[in-house]
């Protein structure tokens, strides 16, 4: 299993990370971050899979392409965000990761428009 693969890598970088990081700070953040790299290279992969489904769903029950591709801009930004913020704390620098989760949120928001205003369309053309 390749979670089995990604913990046990964790582990050990985690503990190379607290010998070195006595010594030589900047070292452990380096090993710190390309092992947020590799990880997400592994996970990133099986990607695929799940996105295939998704537009197979979609396009089953006749939904357009467009707001699906929205929804998974915005799970991937979601995604991108959090990691992104994960790996500027585990360096020490929790205002940069806090001003990438404000910029997530507002893309968010952003990429949500259209799907927010088909719902609002919906509401209004179901009301009386």
């Amino acid at each position: 299993m390749e979670i089995v693969q990604i913990v046990g890598l964790g582990f050990v970088v985690t503990l190379l990370i607290l010998i070195i990081k006595r010594q030589k700070p900047e070292l452990a953040v380096q090993l710190s971050i390309t092992l947020a790299s590799i990880i997400f290279l592994m996970v990133l992969s099986k990607l695929s899979v799940v996105l295939n489904l998704f537009r197979d769903l979609a396009e089953k029950a006749q939904i357009s392409q467009m707001y699906l591709n929205t929804i998974l801009k915005i799970i991937g930004i979601a995604y991108i965000t959090e990691f992104g913020a994960q790996v500027c704390r585990d360096a020490g620098e929790g205002a940069v990761a806090g001003k990438i989760e404000f910029a997530g949120k507002i893309l968010v928001m952003i990429m949500a428009i259209p799907i927010i205003a088909l719902v609002l369309d919906t509401i209004v053309r179901l009301l009386p």
